[in-house]
């Protein structure tokens, strides 16, 4: 104080403007100080690589820094600071407690593939209406509902006929079983499936799993991380182009069910959006979010993430089944003896609670979507810690179905998981494969529907072996990938047993 004073008695321009910049900088640098201590902690990154030397296999390494750092912490994914959430009780709370958290973070290559429209990569009040719009018509169009019970089963058997012509020889499982589940999306949205050997439908659904294997993939992160030095990459070119091309053909699909279309009589969800796109024009709305990238992207979103995670997880299914062949026989034992013969409905599943047991652990142990990105809409303190607007958080969904404080056995096959005592199936609240909260899967009934008819079928008429040559133990269960995993390309024999 005694030197202000002194300053203060010599007045000039130069003194004045010291004081005033002194205390300029102590209100911005106090402040700062003060949130950089209650900033998550996190291992210490490197120039320019950030923490990515830790991170080769991504969602393993976070859950194993979360051991070290806490629940909320973070990284540094090359120059990008990440808030990582780990952990059942800290992701329902952020997700379901702290709207915050509700938004995508959009990478380069999102931008780059024009996805920030539709349902996935979207915010704000066009996200809310088309996931509205969605939710609304899959209901309208059978989600949850026997219409889409019947074209599940009908399409069982379009599945069960081709692995029939299999006549015992060894296959990879994931063609057929793509077809089938891609065949339902095509139903509720274009309001027709297509036979398994139609060419376009055959490359589509092809590169809809290429591209989804080329999000996730490394070269193409590392692309997210420096676009101006990296755009060159190929696999980002193979991605761009693959992308458009599929694109190409779901407008030429799109242009003929406008061509038919029957305002009175909507075939599927793209005639629905179609008649609210003319009303909203007729009525002069502006700015409506019923135009045709919102069409376009949303039919791909439900095209690929309809699709992808629930045959992945499928065909995961039947190589853990032919693995553990014990439980493969408890699983045809209860459905001999509870369905016999019989077309299996969804309305069994209540009284088939090992097979349900088991179908929620393959789940678990998959856990096909690990690692979610999302990001704060708002400055937010949360658990004591400080994060910013606009901080990148991925949402490590793998943690909270390998939580070790919620599941007894976390990384180890048990569908014992999902049993009381007396054998009766029990819900488990860390069982968050399709997330929770605001940005939770809209599809999440239709999946779990498709899910369990599709394998209760399969098992219900064949028995899955390893090939020839191949033993149980040398199955590779390793389910590698970025955005989605899937195990590797392997063939099984399907035995039939009826």
């Amino acid at each position: 104080m005694a030197v202000i004073d002194q300053l203060l008695q010599f007045p000039n321009t130069t003194t004045l403007l010291s004081i005033v910049g002194i205390f300029l900088a102590l209100f911005i640098i106090f402040p700062r100080f003060d949130r950089q201590r209650k900033e998550p902690p996190g291992p210490r990154p490197l120039p320019l690589f950030g923490n990515l030397l830790h991170l080769k296999t991504p969602h393993k390494a976070l859950h194993e820094l979360s051991k070290t750092y806490g629940t909320v912490f973070k990284v540094h994914f090359g120059p990008q600071k990440m808030v990582v959430l780990a952990g059942y009780k800290t992701i329902r709370k952020a997700l379901v407690n702290h709207s915050a958290f509700s938004e995508r973070n959009v990478s380069p290559i999102v931008n780059d593939l024009n996805l920030t429209h539709g349902i996935i990569f979207a915010n704000g009040d066009s996200w809310r209406e088309m996931r509205n719009f969605a939710l609304m018509n899959l209901k309208d169009f059978g989600m949850g509902r026997k219409e889409s019970e019947n074209k599940i089963i009908e399409e069982c058997q379009h599945l069960i006929d081709v692995i029939k012509a299999k006549d015992g020889k060894a296959f990879d499982t994931i063609k057929p079983l793509s077809h089938a589940v891609c065949n339902i999306i095509c139903s509720i949205v274009y309001g027709t499936r297509f036979e398994y050997d139609d060419a376009v439908f055959i490359s589509m659904v092809a590169r809809a799993r290429k591209n989804t294997e080329l999000l996730g993939s490394p070269l193409i992160q590392l692309y997210n991380l420096f676009p101006r030095l990296f755009g060159w990459f190929q696999a980002r070119k193979e991605l761009m182009k693959g992308a458009f091309v599929n694109r190409r053909e779901m407008k030429e699909l799109i242009q003929r069910l406008q061509d038919t279309l029957n305002p009175q009589s909507c075939r599927g969800l793209v005639d629905s959006f179609l008649v609210q796109k003319k009303k909203h024009e007729t009525s002069g709305v502006m700015n409506s979010h019923y135009h045709e990238d919102n069409l376009l992207v949303t039919v791909v979103n439900m095209f690929t993430a309809g699709t992808e995670t629930s045959s992945t997880t499928i065909k995961y299914g039947l190589l853990l089944m032919a693995k553990y062949s014990e439980i493969q026989d408890k699983v045809q034992e209860e459905l001999s003896r509870v369905v016999g013969c019989r077309q299996i409905l969804a309305q069994d599943r209540k009284n088939l609670p090992y097979t349900d047991a088991v179908i929620h652990e393959i789940q678990r142990v998959a856990s096909v979507v690990p690692v979610l990105s999302h990001q704060t809409s708002r400055d937010v303190t949360f658990q004591g810690y400080f994060i910013k607007k606009a901080t990148p958080v991925l949402v490590l969904l793998s943690s909270s179905l390998h939580d070790e404080e919620e599941w007894e056995k976390p990384h180890t096959f048990h569908p014992a998981h999902f049993l009381d005592k007396e054998g009766n199936f029990r819900k488990r609240d860390a069982f968050l494969p399709f997330s929770a909260g605001a940005r939770a899967c809209i599809g999440e009934s239709l999946a779990q529907m498709e899910i369990f008819l599709f394998f209760t079928s399969l098992l219900q008429h064949f028995r899955f072996v390893p090939p020839l040559g191949v033993t149980k133990d040398d199955l590779d269960m390793t389910l590698v990938g970025g955005f989605a995993l899937a195990p590797s390309p392997q063939e099984l024999i399907a035995i039939s047993r009826v």
